[in-house]
């Protein structure tokens, strides 16, 4: 066919050029994090990020406590999920391999249970022996472990929650070697048989072994300043990255201890994180001042974003 040069040929030239000379909007790099929702949309209360396998993070207190706020894929605003029972707040939400939802209810004491594509919240556990179940993890074969601070005795301790052969449902204080501080931000290693527990008061970051309903071979990794600890997650390499509330950071830690580096992020108060996106490579970090999420893409997958996949 032979080439002509005529109007449309100026044209396509024409938008060629404009097409060089428009703004590119830059993609942040790694480690580097920006704002996501507007402030305000959060109570002071924000806290307990988790994601689906779809890509939509879940958030308590979204307007005001009790409720759970969605901020779906690729938007820059969160709206209403779902309210809980009266006088029941959300403090932590974790998915397990099946996409169910757990929101650990701090106020009431109770587990909620929100099945996949479903709005309603059940009681999945309850205990009256609990201070508050603050933070959870969830195991491969669905054992949710729970920490539990007591914040005026500077204490805490870990609960295990699984289902039994006849399929109840039943929690346990767990033995622990050492006496607890306040036990707040929890994963497990990519393996499933460590337990890495953050005691916010101490600014310590203690190790576990697994073994049932035991906590053995209690190991101290890290010390930072006191009060300065918050949530706490692990990637599929084995890396801790903790919430270093007050300093306004993320640190991202290897498992024995050594600090690889600190992400500033645009608030000073980072409750918590979660690993989410499509690939599971972005973190969501909420904060308290402000009440905004914010995030960053990381190298590595997160633990808990694999475990709804069938890679982990």
């Amino acid at each position: 066919m032979a080439t002509t040069c005529g109007r449309s040929f100026w044209c396509l030239c024409g938008s060629l050029v404009l097409a060089l000379h428009a703004p590119v909007r830059a993609e942040p790099g790694l480690f580097e994090s920006t704002q996501v929702t507007p402030a305000g949309e959060y109570a002071f209360g924000i806290e307990g990020p988790a994601a689906d396998l779809e890509g939509n993070l879940f958030v308590v207190n979204f307007g005001k406590p009790g409720t759970i706020g969605r901020l779906a894929t690729g938007s820059s605003s969160s709206e209403k999920f779902i309210e809980l029972p009266e006088g029941s707040v959300g403090n932590a939400i974790r998915f397990d391999r099946a996409g169910t939802m757990f929101i650990a209810d701090y106020k009431k004491h109770n587990i909620f249970r929100v099945g996949k594509n479903s709005s309603e919240p059940e009681i999945w556990f309850h205990s009256d022996l609990m201070n508050q179940p603050n933070d959870m993890t969830v195991a491969h074969d669905g054992t949710i472990y729970a920490s539990d601070p007591n914040w005026k005795g500077k204490a805490g301790q870990i609960w295990r929650i699984a289902r039994t052969a006849e399929g109840s449902v039943e929690g346990q204080i767990m033995t622990a070697p050492r006496a607890m501080g306040t036990t707040n931000g929890i994963d497990l290693s990519p393996d499933g048989k460590t337990l890495y527990v953050g005691e916010s008061n101490s600014g310590q970051i203690w190790s576990y072994t697994l073994r049932g309903n035991e906590l053995a071979d209690a190991r101290l990794i890290k010390t930072v300043e006191p009060n300065t600890i918050d949530g706490l997650r692990t990637d599929v390499s084995g890396r801790l990255l903790i919430a270093r509330i007050l300093k306004g950071t993320i640190m991202i830690m290897k498992p024995n201890g050594a600090v690889q580096k600190e992400i500033a992020l645009k608030g000073k108060e980072p409750t918590n994180l979660a690993f989410g996106g499509r690939d599971g490579r972005t973190v969501f970090v909420t904060q308290r001042q402000g009440g905004f999420i914010e995030s960053f893409r990381t190298d590595r997958e997160g633990r808990e974003h694999c475990l709804q996949t069938v890679a982990c």
